[in-house]
C-alpha cells in the first residue's frame, strides 16, 4: 500500500495535520504566532546547513528549530519589544537560508519544495519521521495536558498549584520546533504557521471547554489535509497552499454556523 505515493502523501499530512492541530490550540491560547513564524522561517537555514554538511533535512531543520525556539525563549523576558526582535529574527533567518542555499557550491535545491511544501515525493522513510515526531508532540501534550493547560490560562494559578510557567513554555518552544520539522515536506516554511493556527482558531467556534477545542482542531486539521490533497489533483494546484486555503475556509464555516469566538 505504502508503494502508492498519494497515500503516502495522505498520511504524511494527515500525520502533520493531527500534530498541528493540537499544538495549535496552545499557539493561539498563548498568542505565540509570531514564535511560530520565527522558526518555521529559520528552517530554510536549516535546510541549507543540512546541505552544506551532507545530513539530513529533518536534522539540519530540527537543530536550527531547536535553536532559534530557545533563543526566541530567552528574548521573551525583554517584554513590549520583543515582537520587534521576532519580526526581525523571524525574516532575517529566512533571507539568510534563501543566501545560503544560493551559495553552496554544485548544489541545485527546488526551494519551493522547502518554502510551500513537496508532500507528493514522501517516502516511507519521510513518513516514519513525521508520525515519529507527530507521536511524540501529541504524547506529550497529552502526558503534560493539565500542566501546560493551567499555565497558559492562569499563570498565577500554575505558580499556585507549584507549577512553573516558564518551563511549561519552554516544552511549547521545544515542540513547535518539532512540528515545524516535520511539516516543512508538507505545507513548506512560510505555510507552517498557518496549518498551526488556522484549525485552532475555527475549533473556537465550535467548542466550549479546551478539551473539545483541541480535538475539533484535529479533525479541521486532519480534514483540510485530506481535502486538501484531493482538491490538488482535481485542481492541479499546489498541495501545501491547497491544504491551507481548505483550513481557512473551516475558519470561515466557524465563523457562519458556530457561536461568536
Amino acid at each position: 500500500m505504502l508503494d502508492d505515493f498519494l497515500i503516502r502523501a495522505a498520511l504524511a499530512g494527515l500525520g502533520t495535520a493531527l500534530a498541528a492541530g493540537l499544538l495549535g490550540c496552545f499557539v493561539v491560547w498563548r498568542r505565540m504566532a509570531y514564535f511560530g513564524d520565527a522558526t518555521a522561517h529559520a528552517a530554510i537555514l536549516g535546510v541549507a546547513l543540512s546541505l552544506a554538511f551532507s545530513v539530513s533535512v529533518f536534522a539540519g531543520v530540527l537543530a536550527v528549530a531547536l535553536a532559534m525556539a530557545l533563543i526566541l525563549h530567552r528574548l521573551e523576558a525583554r517584554g513590549p519589544e520583543v515582537n520587534t526582535v521576532l519580526g526581525v529574527l523571524a525574516h532575517s533567518a529566512l533571507a539568510l537560508g534563501l543566501v545560503a542555499v544560493a551559495l553552496i557550491p554544485g548544489t541545485r535545491v527546488d526551494l519551493d519544495a522547502y518554502l510551500f511544501g513537496d508532500v507528493l515525493t514522501v517516502s516511507r522513510g519521510d513518513l516514519a519521521v513525521i508520525w515519529g515526531g507527530g507521536a511524540l508532540v501529541v504524547g506529550v501534550l497529552w502526558w503534560q495536558w493539565s500542566r501546560l493547560l493551567t499555565a497558559t490560562l492562569s499563570p498565577d494559578l500554575a505558580y499556585a498549584a507549584g507549577i512553573d510557567p516558564r518551563r511549561e513554555q519552554i516544552i511549547l518552544t521545544l515542540l513547535l520546533s518539532l512540528v515545524v520539522a516535520v511539516a516543512i515536506k508538507v505545507v513548506g516554511a512560510l505555510l507552517i504557521t498557518a496549518l498551526l493556527i488556522i484549525p485552532a482558531a475555527a475549533a473556537r467556534g465550535f467548542a466550549r471547554t479546551p478539551e473539545a477545542m483541541a480535538l475539533v482542531s484535529m479533525g479541521l486539521a486532519g480534514a483540510a489535509a485530506l481535502i486538501g490533497l484531493q482538491s490538488a489533483i482535481w485542481f492541479d494546484t499546489p498541495v501545501g497552499p491547497t491544504i491551507v486555503c481548505v483550513a481557512a475556509l473551516s475558519f470561515a464555516g466557524s465563523r457562519l454556523l458556530g457561536r461568536s469566538g
